[in-house]
């Protein structure tokens, strides 16, 4: 079918046989259990899928994205909170090999320990402290990091673990990220010297290197006097306050604290710190809100969304990373494969919706959309055909209904949406969705052998956009007869 069934305009899973083969044999088997990973995972085979992944983890044990896909794939066969049948059981054998690693310092079988527990339960803050601290005692700096914040998301209130990652973090040089948890630190334990201390040291390491180099790129010479005041200033910025009425986030706290049963004061701070970005934080405080509630499917669609604006963050990063790196095969595909992950994870929280919202189009349409991405055309045909009654997405609904069609191979019935597409889109308010509408309307009536009414449409592409796709390759060769 010539057109892109994904309407992200996204293209397949790279072929497993475009890798490239490392040198190193051990990362050559990693990429090869990679590839077969991605596969299952892709096929929601999420055992064998761990278990590939798994592999790949053994034999590069510093790939960080090996890690991050492992435990995506760990947690969407074990939602969080839950693990494997009789998963305590299991983990006395871990725990003992832990421990045994960790006293004789080997840091390689500690990793692997850690993992192997983390297989039974993914969410284990105590198993992924264990991780990130191997990993970081081999020089796996990121994973470590990565090791560390997956513990501190399930055990937010943990000292020993957020001091462990603003270390980590101080050591690659992260000085404000690093202060954030010492700054936690410090709230939950304000009598804490060394949280007050590092606080302090992190002020002023930042300031120091932030100021070394000009807006230019040139070093600054600066006074100790000026350090010092530049110090101040950003220690009396960060320093937390505690005055009722000053901080709204110390007044949202202390109503939790106040009343640790009251569902409204985690959801108001649970807003707060979404509006602020800080979208770990949120979930948290969402999860405890759902808790105290009951399983309020309001509250539950809330804590759903910020999920999936983490998703959607690290979704961000991995296509980032592939831009950098067209070439990389794997960062590509890994991409690709996160970016499925998240498709499938919003269908999953929008059909749920749909079912409580019968009537919301636009969550018809949103679910629609997902099951377009994901090639599930027939699941999304009577969604869109419901959609196409609210004036506000006419067109673009019966743009994607055309669409669904046309990979169904039905082509009159594409052909039909798209025309009454046409004059919904505008030219310049939705000009992606206007070139769409009308390029494949002129593929249609070129392959109904109606040359005058595939000349049109292609005409109204050009007039527009002249390199849009081939419409100017296929307008002059059609214009040749």
């Amino acid at each position: 079918m010539w057109i892109d069934a994904s309407s992200a305009r996204t293209t397949n899973l790279v072929s497993t046989n475009d890798y490239h083969m490392a040198d190193d044999p051990k990362k050559k088997i990693a990429q090869d259990c990679f590839k077969k990973g991605t596969e299952a995972m892709v096929k929601q085979n999420w055992d064998y899928a761990i278990e590939m992944f798994g592999q790949s983890v053994k034999f590069a044990p510093d790939n960080l994205m090996f890690r991050q896909t492992l435990r995506g794939v760990e947690r969407k066969k074990y939602p969080k909170g839950t693990g494997a049948k009789m998963a305590g059981m299991r983990l006395m054998g871990v725990k003992a090999s832990i421990k045994k690693a960790r006293l004789t310092r080997n840091w390689a079988n500690l990793d692997l320990s850690a993992e192997e527990g983390l297989m039974l339960v993914p969410w284990d803050a105590e198993l992924n402290a264990d991780m990130g601290e191997a990993t970081s005692k081999q020089g796996f700096t990121d994973v470590g990091v990565q090791g560390y914040r997956w513990s501190v998301d399930s055990d937010p209130n943990n000292k020993v673990i957020l001091k462990a990652l603003g270390a980590l973090l101080e050591q690659k040089g992260e000085f404000l990220e690093s202060l954030k948890y010492w700054e936690r630190v410090f709230k939950l334990d304000p009598l804490d010297m060394e949280a007050r201390s590092k606080i302090t040291q992190l002020n002023a390491s930042s300031v120091i290197r932030d100021g070394e180099f000009d807006d230019d790129g040139n070093k600054k010479e600066r006074s100790l006097e000026d350090i010092r005041k530049a110090i101040g200033k950003q220690a009396s910025a960060n320093a937390s306050v505690d005055g009722p009425g000053q901080s709204e986030e110390a007044d949202l706290q202390r109503a939790v604290r106040k009343d640790p049963d009251n569902k409204h004061a985690f959801l108001k701070l649970a807003d707060f710190y979404r509006r602020g970005g800080k979208l770990e934080d949120a979930g948290a405080m969402y999860q405890k809100a759902l808790e105290l509630s009951g399983g309020d499917p309001n509250i539950r669609e809330q804590l759903e969304d910020v999920e999936i604006d983490l998703m959607r963050k690290s979704v961000d990063i991995a296509k980032s990373n592939a831009a950098k790196s067209p070439n990389d095969k794997e960062a590509v595909a890994m991409a690709k494969a996160q970016e499925i992950e998240l498709w499938k994870r919003e269908a999953e929280s929008y059909r749920s919706r749909v079912e409580r919202n019968a009537n919301d189009l636009k969550i018809k349409f949103t679910l629609a959309d997902r099951f377009y991405k994901l090639k599930m055309f027939s699941q999304a045909i009577p969604l869109l055909q419901a959609a196409v009654q609210d004036p506000r997405m006419e067109g673009q609904a019966l743009l994607l209904l055309g669409f669904c069609f046309i990979n169904e191979k039905k082509g009159a019935l594409a052909r039909r949406q798209l025309e009454k597409a046409v004059p919904k889109l505008s030219a310049v308010e939705n000009k992606k969705e206007f070139l769409e509408c009308h390029y494949y309307l002129g593929r249609l009536c070129e392959e109904a052998k109606e040359v005058d009414k595939a000349e049109e449409h292609y005409g109204e592409v050009l007039a527009i956009d002249y390199e849009y796709k081939d419409a100017l390759k296929r307008m002059e060769s059609l214009a040749k007869g």
